[in-house]
């Protein structure tokens, strides 16, 4: 994109014009009709200047979007009104998708399908707008990128327009048609009210080392709600009459309950603020990768905390890092470039080589602060990124050299005790009062992973601690992942009893700890004997406290069906494990699917449930229907790998029970013999896999 202001492009194109119009004067042409029509063109040209306008080829400077399109670009800065008006990125310079043929046609059967979305929520609204007889001025639009302004738009209008840009990875919605009454102050989710995160990316070009043009971009993320759909009316204010005095009562208090404390983790990266800027300087390839990061997979990294925390996690955590850390940035840019991809079905040494560059920069500078034994708060970052941000993206068939999970986990292990964080989560005389983020995350990545190795977490001990402290016990894992902080202990003391099992425990004693860790898991039931219902207020939002509730009971059903397969004798086809399948399933019911729910978030407990479920339990075919609902996100990160693995097992369970039974072709007789069990790890040692399956 020219990088003239907008008045020197409008010179340009007057010049343009002159010289096709002098270009035209002077052809020759070789037939009279032909030099007839050139004259005419002529004469009406300098007549009317309008039609040298229409003379005017299609500008090859253009907005690539508009390209894609094989429509007219006008070349507005910093969008088009093309793209502004149907919420699409506006992209200047070359994008990665470009050279590619499917990801071009990709985009361009997004655009159709916005257009069509567009034009089915206008006429929608416009047919709602003519039966709903509403006052004059109680009715307005939400402002969209074209028609949003405020007193910065003239420094700030690419912000403002950077957060209505569509994004072709996230749920398809249009404000532009949304029209409702004007809502009352406390309708809204006070006292935590929206704000804005600004992003500020630099880039200075040097020519012999001497620098020369700098540009500099300022993008905002908005934590804004998504308003309702298009034709929902809310209640005008302010409320009169008894009903909807009670409806504003329950939403006060249903607000009042949701409360929740957006200072409950310690970020290590300074206090929290609402707006924020990042100014990172990056070349254009890794600029698109930083954009692709931003918009496409930070959304995604931690979907619980964000319903919880309301966008604290992308300005107290991420985006902080990825200034001040470069070995956390790294990481980013390469997770970024493994998740573009994938998503896009890309092959070839351009993309694999942006992922190994950035993952071998991560690495280098890890080994490197290691080395000078400093920075270890930023070195653990980098280290749970590397770890943790891979159950996100890529496939389960990436066959790019890395360095296993577990590996880079030891390095965090290090880190975590040379920051003394388990003794400061554990000590009685000094309470806490934030969470340490890291620890909460190590925390998570050490249960978990623990069981997909058979071992014991690395920090057990500490998790005993919490459990039976009176004071504070919660380490800050229902806020991050959903399940409650006892739970989670309990799964960390059935991994040890597995690695006790594995050195040698006698059946009498391991039956004895069996029995002891399931009275404690039904302690955990206490108080809350409800059955799990979807977690949605009567107003249609979502309920952090219910889907905390029911993802606490999945993870609860799957431990327990974790420590039964401890038992001496287990076998699936046994009339305990099947009900507890089945009781799993109902509750994962009540977890909202899709591409905007947190099937995602579960892929330990469908990994436990599925690995146990027998030919023809309900689990398998509730099972691929999420998968379905998910669409091509099912294939990404660890829900992918998750998927691959039982489809893997159940195939192998099936084989064996037709090589355990040769010859024997009497349906009556197969279905005497139970079906064969053989334990999903063992499953992952035959294929080769060493996933963190979280």
């Amino acid at each position: 994109m020219s990088t003239l202001p907008p008045n020197h492009h409008g010179d340009l194109m007057k010049s343009s014009q002159v010289n096709m119009a002098t270009t035209t004067t002077t052809t020759t042409t070789t037939t009279t009709t032909k030099a007839k029509a050139a004259s005419k063109a002529q004469a009406s040209a300098a007549a009317n200047p309008k039609q040298k306008t229409q003379m005017h080829r299609r500008s090859r400077t253009g907005c690539y979007t508009c390209r894609l399109r094989r429509k007219k670009c006008d070349e507005g800065s910093p969008m088009c009104t093309a793209c502004k008006h149907l919420g699409l990125v506006c992209e200047y310079k070359r994008p990665m998708w470009w050279s590619n043929n499917d990801a071009r046609r990709k985009h361009k059967d997004d655009i159709k399908m916005i257009i069509k979305r567009k034009k089915l929520s206008e006429k929608s609204t416009h047919s709602i707008q003519t039966s709903v007889n509403s006052p004059p001025g109680l009715s307005h639009s939400l402002p969209t990128s074209a028609t949003f302004s405020d007193p910065f738009d003239r420094t700030r209008s690419q912000s403002i327009d950077s957060q209505f840009a569509f994004n072709f990875n996230s749920p398809q919605s249009d404000f532009s048609s949304f029209s409702a009454p004007q809502m009352h102050p406390d309708f809204l989710f006070a006292p935590y009210s929206p704000y804005e995160i600004d992003v500020k990316t630099e880039r200075q070009m040097f020519i012999n080392d001497i620098p020369t043009l700098r540009e500099s971009t300022t993008a905002t993320f908005s934590t804004y709600q998504t308003p309702p759909p298009p034709g929902t009316v809310l209640p005008q204010f302010p409320l009169e009459g008894e009903w909807t005095e009670q409806v504003y009562t329950e939403r006060r208090e249903s607000l009042a309950e949701e409360t929740l404390n957006v200072n409950f983790f310690d970020f290590a990266q300074g206090p929290s603020v609402s707006s924020r800027q990042v100014a990172i300087e990056l070349d254009e390839g890794d600029q698109r990768l930083f954009d692709h990061f931003i918009s496409s997979v930070l959304p995604t990294i931690f979907p619980i905390l964000e319903s919880n925390q309301h966008g604290s996690i992308s300005s107290d955590l991420i985006l902080p890092a990825l200034e001040s850390n470069k070995g956390y940035l790294h990481c980013c840019l390469s997770i970024a470039a493994q998740h573009y991809k994938a998503a896009m079905g890309l092959e070839g040494e351009e993309i694999d080589g942006d992922i190994m560059r950035h993952r071998y920069a991560t690495i280098s500078a890890l080994c490197e602060a290691l080395a000078r034994d400093e920075d270890h708060q930023q070195i653990l970052e980098a280290a749970l990124g590397l770890i943790f941000f891979q159950c996100g993206v890529g496939r389960f068939d990436d066959t790019l050299p890395d360095i296993p999970w577990h590996q880079h986990f030891q390095a965090a292990i290090s880190l975590v005790q040379k920051l003394d964080l388990p003794r400061i989560v554990s000590d009685p005389n000094e309470p806490l009062t934030q969470a340490p983020f890291n620890m909460t995350l190590t925390a998570w990545i050490d249960i978990l992973g623990a069981t997909m190795l058979g071992r014991a977490p690395a920090f057990a001990h500490t998790y005993r601690e919490k459990h039976l402290s009176p004071t504070n016990p919660s380490l800050g894992l229902r806020e991050l992942m959903g399940c409650e902080d006892r739970v989670m202990y309990l799964i960390s003391e059935i991994a040890c009893l597995e690695a006790l099992k594995k050195d040698g425990m006698d059946d009498i004693t391991l039956c004895q700890h069996v029995h002891v860790l399931g009275d404690q898991i039904g302690l955990t039931e206490m108080g809350d004997e409800s059955i799990p219902v979807l977690p949605f207020n009567a107003n249609g939002t979502l309920s952090p406290k219910q889907l905390s509730k029911n993802i606490t009971a999945a993870f609860r059903l799957a431990a327990r069906i974790y420590l039964c397969s401890l038992v001496p004798g287990f076998h699936p086809s046994q009339a305990s494990c099947v009900g507890l399948v089945e009781k799993l399933t109902s509750v994962l019911a009540t977890i909202p699917s899709g591409t905007a729910g947190f099937d995602r978030s579960l892929s330990w407990v469908y990994l436990v449930g599925g690995s146990v479920s027998v030919p023809g339990s309900s689990f398998r075919a509730f099972f691929e229907d999420r998968v379905a609902q998910l669409v091509d996100l099912a294939n990404f990160g660890s829900f992918g790998k998750v998927t691959c693995l039982l489809r893997e097992i159940w195939l192998q369970s099936e084989v064996i029970s037709r090589a355990s039974s040769p010859g024997s072709n009497n349906d009556e007789v197969q279905q005497q013999q139970p079906p064969a069990y053989i334990h999903w790890r063992d499953v992952m040692q035959m294929k080769g896999w060493d996933y963190l399956l979280i």
